[in-house]
């Protein structure tokens, strides 16, 4: 009985080694690499650019909001007790519409920035790809993974920025 399971288990060991063939692996800086494209540079800008603007806005409203927050706060005690209820309704109101104004800029600037960057990364998709087919590579990990333990092998990075042209 233990020579059959001995001889199941080098049955399944040959199998097993004889079934995987030797893959090539490259890694990639795949950070180095877009930080050099001129397209990511312009949608960093973009971005940017449109995150202050809607950030200007925001602060704007809420700086008002403030201000109206402390001129209640000096008025409060002249007021009716009906008037206090109602400027405290108008000013909750505000503060919701200013906080739903940030929702609705964080949701604008994440779908902007997938407007974006999807043409980019589809361009740096395609020039791995090719880059992987013309060297034989059978897969090409990010460099920048704290995923590796150990890394060797060639570095795809130098072959996809000239693919790139950069």
């Amino acid at each position: 009985m233990k020579q059959l399971s001995v001889l199941f288990s080098a049955v399944a060991l040959f199998i097993a080694s004889s079934a995987v063939k030797a893959q090539k692996v490259a890694h990639l800086d795949v950070n180095a690499v877009l930080s050099l494209m001129p397209e990511k540079k312009k949608a960093d800008e973009k971005l940017e650019a449109f995150s202050k603007a809607k950030g200007a806005e925001i602060e704007k409203q809420a700086q008002a909001w403030q201000a109206e927050v402390a001129k209640y706060q000096q008025g409060a005690a002249k007021l009716t007790e009906a008037q206090r209820k109602a400027k405290e309704e108008e000013l909750t109101k505000k503060q919701q519409n200013i906080q739903g104004m940030q929702q609705a800029a964080q949701k604008d600037l994440a779908e902007k920035s997938e407007a974006e960057y999807a043409p980019i990364e589809k361009k740096f998709q395609e020039a791995v790809n090719k880059v992987a087919k013309a060297n034989g590579w059978d897969y090409i990990l990010d460099g920048n993974s704290s995923l590796f333990i150990y890394k060797a092998g060639p570095d795809a990075t130098a072959a996809v920025k000239k693919e790139l042209g950069l």
